[in-house]
């Protein structure tokens, strides 16, 4: 290791899911082109302290890492720094960790740690932030659900594999007249649940964010009986809760860890198998949404967050996250971003399609006739409506990737992918 070089460190932590690596690819090609060195800690914060233990990422290690899945560094959703266990609650990091990842930071020779994570993540980033580590976020999570970004990358990679299930639901519930629960993930935030319930023709489509009743599911079910139609997709988000409030857990919530959901999908067959008498199945995605490579579009959102995570080391604009502001990637507070969750509004636009064409989300709401009106779009929805998301301090403006200084041109037969 050049200890004369620009070091940076980067680590992914929270649950897995697809474009990790092409997060890591894309800062480690822009920081070996301006002459800077990358470390990567393994198994998220938990390799920057007692033991340290980290990897040496060059271009020519982290070839090919572009459309795999995971990530080569590790991660944790558990561990020394839990630093969240619910919407908003909080837990402060013991200080004696936060030194020594000071400590860890000071004897690299670090001019920068880049974190990749989603609220939990990043509520851990923000406290770094507080006590002067130079720390810069990266939004990550399937279920889009962070705010001050209009996307996060996983997710559409996860929308993708509940489509991809339910086109394949559809064809045995037809053949047998079935009618099909699938549980795909979403614990505050049903986004997942509406974009695959529309693109995969969902008939219901149950979320957290919009009260549903037995009754209205039925009453659906029936319709489309009426109407000749004799099978039923329904997508339930596992955050989704029961007509009385409470949340479907699959174990006890464990200290200074949130409450594993799941299970809400096999209930929803039941009640409606003893309702109705009609044959149901259940089917939980679970992890199959984080596995995989990442979609074309998660692929290019990560490379850029990627990209523009060095950007904001080499700027100097601590404590900030990168975040996509279409059709720019731009830079807020990490606070912004971990301050409040982004959730599904029961009048945005997809939600209004959705309604329009018939799909029911298990409420009381007329079927007949449902205008369509000029609402926020889906990628806005929690955003706040944040002015420009580039300079919310007055330091240097964010510059585009393109307007960096000029690059060093390499030689075809030194390139790599």
């Amino acid at each position: 290791m050049n200890r004369s070089k620009k070091r940076i460190g980067i680590l992914t932590s929270g649950g897995d899911c697809p474009g990790l690596n092409a997060v890591i690819r894309g800062a480690v090609k822009v920081a070996d082109r301006y002459g800077m060195e990358m470390i990567g800690f393994l198994r998220g914060y938990e390799g920057l302290v007692d033991p340290v233990s980290y990897i040496t990422l060059e271009p020519r290690n982290t070839r090919g890492m572009l459309r795999q899945g995971g990530t080569i560094l590790g991660s944790t959703n558990k561990g020394r720094f839990a630093a969240t266990v619910g919407v908003s609650d909080r837990i402060n990091i013991d200080p004696h960790l936060l030194d020594g990842v000071k400590k860890t930071c000071e004897q690299l020779n670090l001019c920068g740690l880049i974190c990749i994570g989603g609220d939990g993540s990043l509520a851990v980033a923000q406290q770094f932030h507080e006590v002067g580590i130079p720390v810069v976020g990266v939004p990550k999570t399937i279920d889009n659900d962070l705010s001050a970004t209009a996307f996060t990358f996983g997710f559409d990679s996860a929308v993708n594999c509940a489509t991809d299930a339910l086109d394949r639901l559809a064809t045995t519930a037809a053949s047998h007249e079935r009618i099909m629960v699938l549980e795909v993930m979403g614990r505050h935030a049903g986004w997942i649940a509406l974009y695959s319930g529309i693109a995969g023709g969902g008939d219901i489509i149950l979320l957290p964010e919009i009260p549903w009743n037995f009754d209205e599911v039925c009453a659906k079910i029936l319709e489309r009986e009426k109407a000749g139609k004799r099978y039923t997709l329904i997508v339930a988000a596992e955050g989704a809760p029961l007509p009385d409030g409470s949340l479907v857990a699959a174990e006890r919530r464990q200290e200074n860890r949130q409450t594993k959901l799941g299970g809400i999908g096999g209930i929803v067959a039941a009640e409606i198998e003893k309702r109705l008498g009609r044959e149901t199945r259940s089917m939980v995605l679970g992890h199959l949404q984080r596995g995989g490579g990442p979609s074309t579009f998660d692929r290019l959102m990560a490379t850029q967050f990627g990209a523009h995570a060095v950007r904001l080391v080499m700027e100097g604009r601590f404590g900030e996250m990168v975040c996509s502001n279409p059709p720019a990637i731009n830079s807020v507070p990490i606070m912004d971003a971990v301050n409040r969750l982004k959730q599904v509004h029961p009048q945005c636009s997809s939600v209004q399609a959705a309604r329009a064409m018939g799909i029911s989300f298990g409420d009381r709401v007329d079927q007949t006739h449902v205008p369509l009106t000029h609402e926020d779009s889906d990628a806005r929805v929690g955003l706040d409506r944040v002015p420009a998301l580039t300079t919310p301090t007055p330091v240097a403006p964010v510059t585009p990737i393109a307007n960096f200084a000029p690059i060093t041109t390499i030689a075809a037969s030194q390139a790599t992918n």
